[in-house]
This record gives structure tokens, C-alpha cells and sequence, in this order.
């Protein structure tokens, strides 16, 4: 067997960061350009060794981190990136677990070897494959699109998988059991039809010792978790797939609520996730937004809705998630209870309109507010339907559809609206830090919070992590908890205490809160006490006689930390003893602590400002399109 990896002229120029034309200029400019050692005319392969030694004495491969230099040569070198990255982390998991590693069962890999053993000797081998998996995770050829973390995130939190098991049917390359990892389930399942998908989705569950497991196959045709059930489901389930099977499965015992008409392959995943729930659970399917609305899915639709099954349609903003340019859905079921009355209203929420920064936020409150049976309704973006009004000949769920008219509120609510914003941004200036430039520039040393920790300068605790079993029963009346989406949208403590913290660490005033995994480094004040520390949460609690609380969280959300605290910039996963923090002395450390506080302040009145400004124009466009409002005669 050829034991020489060898390597394509693409892969050449992906290798060397520079067009295929650059490359064929090469070999054509360069007599000592490696020959090839196999192929064809057409489509020639390189030794790679050769390539790489050729491209350095040329100055045309730079010196790389191990990390990149690894991951690029593993993508030359396989035969798909997603193979390429299951086969190493097949060798980390064995080197985690105390095995011996087997060499490759592909030979082009054994040269990676030795840069991969140093990539997990410096990192770890949980460490050294979340290295490659942000490069695999990063949109490329041969890389599939997966679920953007923001909106696997919102799934998984309208799903409350937090404490519980979970499943994707549809897994891919792992998305939303990630995001279940970071909300803290406590076990994760998943079945995918790509097998080198399924095998890297349950390589990063094995990594970090998350129970479960991921299979291959087909969930609708060949069920590998029949029997089996789950406090939630969360999916991202392929979109108008025709051959799925509808022949041969006209009677499978999952169709709860009917047999799934052959051209709704959507609604049959809404039922097979139905059949994985237990009593209570919940399931949050990413759907086309014409599912809520063909014609031949009316009687599938109605009785989800007559069994209280269906509890919520979301139409997200376009760009959500592949297909950017369609508004997608996310639809909320919920397996009922036998023998109890449904619900008499459901959730259909309208932010087709704005961002999923923005508005994600709000759709998680208007879902809490109907699962708590408060009133939902929000002109224009979210009404809680008597389900009797949704039972027409139709039965459209399309949210923007059932919106009630704002017709007769919009002068209201366009006036109060438009007095908020002013009050808003006539305290912007007062609220923008005032800073000079430093002549000399930045100087100064710096200790990691590694070494703060170590000298007493701060606490350092968490992040914890679900129990590995139950430590106790969940209490009404508990303390909140803080969660990692209360720090990332900075409001106050929104979690309940399940009974299951692994941990419970009271937070205290002063205490400065970091998530692990988040898209940016995000540092945030404690201003109130009470409260429990959420998973998946750092707490640096400083020694008040050595570290001021402000401006400690001020150094640590720069955006050099952002790099030396991640394993690649723009990472989800943060190593907070990394950060570096400047020596200043005490008082000094107030005078910034105060800038930064400000500054803190501002960031909170710039959203704010942003999320009025889109609502007051919406609330204009509106009424002036239906005459509720006409321009101003006097300041035109």
C-alpha cells in the first residue's frame, strides 16, 4: 500500500493560501517544482512532503501554528474533511481514555502524526480537536452547512433541554447537541445518515463525556432509537426530500396524529420527533414556512392542534440559516398527557422583520409568557391564537397571517415609542466614556488570571456542569439562576433551580460572570445578589484589597483576550485563565473600573436605541400605509 500522502493541485493552492492559477504559473515558471507521483494529465498528485518542503524553501508556506499547520495538511491529505477530522479524533479519544493509539487506517494520515500528538499534548485531546473542529466548522468546500450556534441556541433554550436527554434525529454535523451541551442536558442522541458526520457529532460528545450516542441511518425508514424517549427533541430535519419513504412506512406506529401525506416529508419528522418525547417533553423542528400553510397538510395540522400537540410557528428573520434567503419557521410541539384538555390557545410569533440578535431575546420571553399562561400579545409580532380561530378551512399557521391588525394602536404606540427612543439617545452623550489618547501608547505588564488566581488576587470557580445524577427535587420557590444567555444579553438571573447544579454557588455582589462557550468574550458585573451560578459559567470573584470588579471585567471582553482566551478567534469555547489583565494599582484600577462602567451603560443604551429605532419605523411605515397616522403639516 502507498504510504506517501500525496496531494492535488487544489488542494495545493487551499494548502499554500493562494488560487489554482497561481499554482499551474508555478510549475510552469519553477524546473524544480515536484513532478507528480500519481493521478492523471488532467488532475495531477503531488507528494506532499515534497510539495511542502518545496513551498517553504520558496518562502510560500509561513511558518503556521500547529493547529493550522495540522488542519491544513489533514484536509490536503484526506479524502473529505469531514473523513480527515473523524479519523484523528478517533486517535484523541483513544489517547483520552489512557488506549493506545492504533495508527490511521488511512496511511496518508500516519505523517500528521507527530504534529498531532504535539497539538494534544499542548491542548489536551479534548482541546486539540475543538482546534480542528472550528476550521472544519468553518464554510468551505465539502463542509456542509450546519445550524448557525445563535439559532441552535434559541432551540434548545425554548426547549428547556437543560438537566434533561435529548435528541436530534437529524444530527449533522452536531450542531444542536452542541448547543444542548452548553444549555447542560445531561445526555445527547442523535442519529444522522452521513456516517462521516455522525461519527465526528458523536466524537465531540465522547470528548467531553457527554452520555449517549450518535448513529448512522436513516431516522424515518430505519429508527435507531424505536422505544426510546427524551425530555426534548431538537432538529433541523431535511427540507421537501420526496423519497422518504412514505411508501412503506403508510401505517408506522409514530404517525400519532395520521398517516403523513406523501408530499409532507416535514410533518412526518414533526411526528416521528413527537413519538420520541415523553409525556411533557418538548421538540423544536427548524421548518420551511410553507409547511404552515400546504394544502395537503391541513388535516396533520389540525389535529395537532386539536390535541394540543402544537403549541407555537416562529417565523425567524430571513438569513437565520441555510437557505439564507427564505424566513424559516420553528414550530413548538409538545407530547400531551392523555386524557387532559388541550391548550385553548396557541403561539404564533412574526420576526420575519427583524435580526435574531435582536429578536431572539423577545421570542424566548413571548414563549415563557405562554407556557407561564400569562397574556401574549404583542401587535404585530407575537399572539397567543384561541386554537378554534386556527381550525378554518385552511388551517394556516403562517404568524404574520394572524397577527391583529395595530391599525387603531399604532398612534399610541408610535408616540410612546418615539418619546422612549429621544429619552434614549439624549442620554447617549452623557453616558459615552471620555478617554485621551496615551502619547507614549499602551505599556505596562500583564498577568494572566491564571496568576491571579495563584497569587490571591481573585476566586476563581465553575464552570459547573449538570449533576451526573439526581442531587435533588427542583424547587418553586429556589433562587433564580444565572444563565449564560442572561449574561450574553445582560438581564438579570432568568433560570430556575432544577435540582440538578452540579454545584450551588451563590452569587455575590461584585462577582464578574464569564461564559465558556459563547460567539464572543462576554464579561458581565454582578449587581444584585441571590442568585445561583448557571452552568457553563466562569465566576472570578476578585480580592476587593487587589482587584477592582469593574475593571477587571473591562480587561477581560477586550478582543486580544477574545484571541488568547480561545482556541481560534471567533471560537465558542473559552479557557478564561488565559486572559490577561493589566497591573495598574488600586486606585487606578477605580479610575478605569468607572470608564468601563460607563462604557457598559452605553452598550446597553445603544441596543436599546437600535431595537427602538427598528420598532418606530415599522410603527410609521404601518400607520402611515393604513391612515392610523398622517405627516406633521407644521414640520414638514
Amino acid at each position: 500500500m502507498q504510504e506517501t500522502p500525496t496531494i492535488t493541485a487544489a488542494e495545493i493552492a487551499r494548502l499554500a493560501g493562494v488560487g489554482r492559477a497561481a499554482v499551474s504559473n508555478w510549475r510552469k515558471r519553477h524546473t524544480d517544482f515536484p513532478t507528480p507521483v500519481g493521478g492523471t494529465t488532467a488532475s495531477p498528485e503531488f507528494d506532499l512532503t515534497q510539495v511542502e518542503q518545496w513551498l517553504r524553501a520558496q518562502g510560500k508556506l509561513p511558518e503556521l501554528a500547529t493547529a493550522e499547520r495540522l488542519w491544513r495538511r489533514l484536509a490536503a491529505a484526506s479524502e473529505s474533511p469531514a473523513a480527515g477530522l473523524a479519523a484523528v479524533g478517533a486517535l484523541l479519544l483513544a489517547r483520552q481514555r489512557g488506549q493506545h493509539p492504533h495508527r490511521p487506517a488511512d496511511p496518508h494520515l500516519t505523517p500528521l502524526l507527530p504534529d498531532l500528538d504535539a497539538l494534544a499534548d499542548e491542548l489536551g485531546p479534548q482541546g486539540a480537536f475543538d482546534e480542528l473542529w472550528q476550521r472544519f466548522s468553518t464554510p468551505g468546500p465539502g463542509r456542509p452547512f450546519a445550524t448557525p450556534d445563535d439559532l441552535a441556541d434559541l432551540m434548545v433554550a425554548i426547549a428547556a433541554v437543560g438537566g434533561g436527554s435529548v435528541l436530534d434525529p437529524a444530527t449533522g454535523s452536531g450542531a444542536t447537541l452542541r448547543a444542548a451541551v452548553r444549555a447542560g442536558c445531561t445526555s445527547a442522541y442523535g442519529q444522522e445518515l452521513d456516517e462521516d458526520l455522525a461519527r465526528l457529532a458523536g466524537l465531540w460528545l465522547a470528548l467531553r463525556e457527554v452520555p449517549g450516542e450518535v448513529c448512522t441511518g436513516d431516522s424515518l425508514r430505519a429508527d435507531a432509537f424505536t422505544g426510546r424517549t427524551v425530555d426534548a427533541v431538537v432538529c433541523h430535519p431535511p427540507f421537501g426530500v420526496t423519497n422518504w419513504g412514505d411508501d412503506e412506512l403508510g401505517h408506522d406506529p409514530r404517525w400519532i396524529v395520521g398517516t403523513t401525506p406523501r408530499t409532507e416529508p416535514e410533518l412526518a419528522w414533526a411526528q416521528h420527533a413527537l413519538a420520541h418525547l415523553r409525556i411533557g417533553g418538548q421538540a423544536v423542528l427548524l421548518m420551511p414556512p410553507t409547511v404552515a400553510s400546504r394544502r395537503a397538510g391541513r388535516r396533520i395540522r389540525a389535529e395537532l392542534l386539536r390535541r394540543g400537540a402544537l403549541r407555537a410557528v416562529i417565523a425567524l428573520p430571513p438569513g437565520a440559516a441555510a437557505p439564507h434567503g427564505v424566513p424559516l419557521h420553528l414550530w413548538v410541539l409538545r407530547r400531551p398527557a392523555p386524557d387532559t384538555p388541550p391548550p385553548a390557545r396557541t403561539l404564533l410569533v412574526d420576526a420575519a422583520g427583524g435580526d435574531l440578535a435582536e429578536t431572539g431575546p423577545r421570542i424566548l420571553a413571548a414563549w415563557r409568557a405562554l407556557t407561564t399562561d400569562a397574556e401574549v400579545e404583542e401587535a404585530g409580532f407575537a399572539r397567543a391564537v384561541p386554537v378554534i380561530e386556527l381550525l378554518d378551512e385552511d388551517v394556516d399557521l403562517t404568524p404574520a397571517r394572524r397577527q391583529p391588525a395595530v391599525a387603531g394602536a399604532t398612534g399610541e404606540h408610535l408616540v410612546r415609542t418615539r418619546e422612549r427612543l429621544a429619552a434614549v439617545v439624549n442620554d447617549l452623550p452623557a453616558l459615552m466614556p471620555q478617554v485621551t489618547p496615551v502619547p507614549d501608547g499602551p505599556d505596562g505588564q500583564f498577568l494572566t488570571v491564571g496568576e491571579l488566581a495563584r497569587v490571591g488576587a481573585l476566586h476563581l470557580l465553575g464552570p459547573i456542569r449538570a449533576a451526573s445524577s439526581e442531587v435533588g427535587e427542583p424547587s418553586a420557590g429556589g433562587p433564580p439562576v444565572l444563565t449564560v444567555q442572561d449574561v450574553l444579553s445582560g438581564e438579570g438571573p432568568s433560570g430556575r433551580d432544577d435540582g440538578k447544579l452540579g454545584q450551588e454557588i451563590r452569587l455575590a455582589v461584585g462577582d464578574v460572570v464569564v461564559p465558556m462557550i459563547a460567539r464572543q468574550l462576554t464579561a458581565r458585573v454582578v449587581t444584585t445578589e441571590g442568585a445561583l451560578l448557571g452552568r457553563n459559567l466562569y465566576l472570578l470573584r476578585p480580592n476587593p484589597a487587589a482587584l477592582d470588579p469593574w475593571y477587571l471585567a473591562g480587561q477581560l471582553r477586550t478582543s486580544a483576550n477574545e484571541k488568547q482566551a480561545s482556541s481560534l478567534s471567533g471560537t465558542l469555547r473559552f479557557d478564561i485563565r488565559r486572559a490577561q489583565v493589566r497591573r495598574l494599582p488600586l486606585d487606578e484600577q477605580r479610575a478605569n473600573g468607572e470608564a468601563f462602567q460607563r462604557l457598559d451603560a452605553f452598550e446597553a443604551a445603544v441596543r436599546q436605541a437600535a431595537s427602538l429605532g427598528a420598532e418606530l419605523v415599522q410603527l410609521t411605515a404601518d400607520g402611515l400605509a393604513r391612515g392610523a397616522v398622517r405627516p406633521d403639516e407644521q414640520k414638514r
